[in-house]
């Protein structure tokens, strides 16, 4: 397969990952997703929190409150995510580089960068991109960045889920 071909190949699979229709109901599916989100009172219950009596009824808590509170722990995690970004700006700005950097290059659809005298093509701008790039993302320490997000999502999702007790209603449904 020849690199023209391959080129053609994955940008018509770019372009139909990323077609209107599939965006608008992916935006549909957020705002279904959304709506699903618990309220505040039910959230921060403190009457249901408890000390699991033994790892099967721990086991059970989690199961039930994933499921059940699942767009609530998604928005923590989205909460902390952006929380670590902004306590980590040269992370963002290497997101923001790299991001405006490729638009830009896209921007000019294959012609080549004309300033003054200096002529670049397309591969030079995007080598250079990843020149900058690279460095400044080991400097911004993104695994470390990632690994606290994961570290942090887990204690206070998995916390929750462990210590909030099932509703009653739930021990009735269960015998059935």
């Amino acid at each position: 397969m020849s690199l023209a071909a391959f080129s053609n190949v994955s940008f018509s699979q770019f372009s139909e990952r990323f077609s209107i229709d599939r965006l608008k109901s992916e935006a549909s599916s957020i705002q279904n997703k959304l709506a699903n989100v618990r309220p505040p009172q039910e959230f921060f219950d403190i009457k249901r929190i408890s000390k699991p009596q033994n790892f099967g009824e721990l086991q059970s808590r989690v199961s039930y409150n994933l499921k059940y509170f699942q767009t609530n722990y998604f928005i923590i995690v989205s909460m902390l995510s952006i929380y670590s970004l902004l306590t980590n700006l040269l992370l963002l700005f290497v997101i923001f580089f790299v991001a405006f950097g490729i638009f830009g290059i896209n921007k000019l659809e294959g012609a080549d960068l004309e300033i003054g005298p200096l002529r670049l093509t397309n591969s030079q701008l995007y080598t250079g991109l990843l020149v900058v790039a690279v460095p400044l993302g080991f400097l911004a320490s993104p695994i470390s960045t990632v690994l606290w997000l994961i570290g942090a999502s887990s204690v206070s999702v998995l916390s929750h889920a462990s210590f909030l007790e099932k509703p009653v209603e739930t021990a009735f449904e269960e015998t059935v």
